[in-house]
């Protein structure tokens, strides 16, 4: 037993409506998939059984990882690790893949049975549609979910979730799917220092007896010492503003990883907080943090000294995003699903690193991603913001 090991067991939660107990941080498996550099096997199982002995029994993966490796290491860390198949969650995805997106039922349900076989599992926990803005959300109401429902009939997964960035395609779904059809939403970088506005969300989410399920509380790299992969799509004032505040923990004997780990596990309202790992010394420092949240609450002193570092940026981030959509308000008037045209707008940097934009000039959707990332307050010609949405909306 690592001298790191908490003395207290990692708090279970219930997830929403679904009877689950998820472990109050859950491990991300992308990392298993070599997307953030090489993992190997040994390390892999490692990292998965050092999890488990900790209290960890939530695991999360999807095919579109490493394009399927990440769900193959896991599942071969699974197996390895032994334990008995009630004991551990495991949640997938459906819809995106290294090909690309497609959310049709036929491939929806040809696609977890290729899941099943990598992880060497009978059935899943939950399956989630994945990044669903990126198809039509009027699609993942009347096929997909649909073809899901048929999935949980045949015991092939026990709940049905979907996942995203834009927070209002969980509304846009729920409110036009029959009540329990969705079990769970799974959102990522709306509940961090830098960003919480899922905390608005929250509410809505209980009513509907949705379980809420938050990854990415480092904000994709930004709240870390050594800063965002290079693709990341926050303005240079943000990311600036990040460094600034993680040298302000470094030089108080404080890491800001840990502080915002711990930032996202305050609130219980949010049942398991996703977090990529693949080594043991970051499943030991996950946990370690967790335990230390649980039996002493946030550090609230320097939290609180490090919002101040960000408000500036947090500001104008904020009033970036309401002018974006106040444009996107009046692109409705001509848009066929506003609610998708807002969430593209929001995800369009992703299309851009994937080089899938088409003929969308990188200059134009580039600036539409500072409009909304807060990189500044750009003027778009509204035509333009048309053309964007048609060309996304068509594909």
């Amino acid at each position: 037993m690592s001298s790191t090991a908490p003395l207290a067991k990692l708090e279970l939660r219930p997830l929403g409506n679904t009877g689950l107990m998820v472990s109050s941080v859950g491990f991300g498996a992308s990392p298993l998939g070599k997307v953030f550099g090489p993992v190997s096997d040994d390390e892999a199982i490692a990292s998965v059984r050092r999890a488990f002995d900790l209290g960890i029994n939530f695991f999360d993966t999807s095919p579109f990882y490493g394009g399927t490796l990440s769900e193959k290491v896991l599942g071969k860390a699974l197996k390895a690790l032994g334990a008995p198949r009630n004991e551990i969650i495991v949640a997938t995805k459906c819809g995106r893949y290294k090909e690309g997106f497609d959310f049709s039922a036929e491939r929806v349900t040809k696609s977890i049975d290729e899941s099943l076989e990598r992880l060497q599992l009978d059935y899943v926990d939950i399956l989630h549609c994945h990044d669903i803005e990126f198809g039509s959300l009027d699609q993942i109401v009347n096929e997909t979910i649909p073809a899901l429902l048929k999935l949980k009939e045949a015991g092939k997964t026990r709940f049905i979730g979907i996942t995203g960035l834009p927070l209002e395609i969980y509304t846009y779904v729920l409110d036009r799917v029959p009540p329990g059809s969705v079990d769970v939403i799974l959102s990522y970088c709306h509940y961090s220092i830098n960003d919480s506005t899922l905390e608005d969300l929250l509410p809505y989410l209980k009513s509907k007896n949705v379980g809420v399920i938050s990854a990415s509380p480092l904000a994709m790299g930004l709240l870390t010492e050594n800063g965002p992969p290079e693709w990341h799509p926050a303005s240079p004032e943000l990311k600036s503003a990040c460094k600034a505040a993680a040298a302000y923990c470094k030089d108080k004997g404080k890491k800001i990883t840990k502080l915002a780990m711990q930032y996202s596990l305050s609130n219980k309202d949010i049942s398991s907080v996703l977090v990529g790992m693949n080594a043991v010394e970051q499943v030991e420092e996950n946990v370690a943090a967790a335990i230390e949240v649980q039996l002493f609450g946030q550090e609230q002193q320097t939290l609180a000294e490090i919002q101040e570092v960000l408000k500036p940026v947090i500001g104008s981030l904020q009033e970036a995003v309401g002018t974006a959509a106040a444009s996107c308000l009046r692109i409705d008037q001509v848009a066929r699903e506003p609610v998708m045209t807002r969430a593209m707008l929001n995800n369009c940097g992703s299309l851009i690193d994937s080089g899938e934009l088409g003929q969308i000039t990188t200059s134009l959707t580039r600036n539409v991603i500072r409009t909304v990332y807060g990189l500044e307050i750009l003027e778009i010609e509204l035509i333009e913001l048309i053309e964007l949405f048609a060309s996304l909306t068509e594909r």
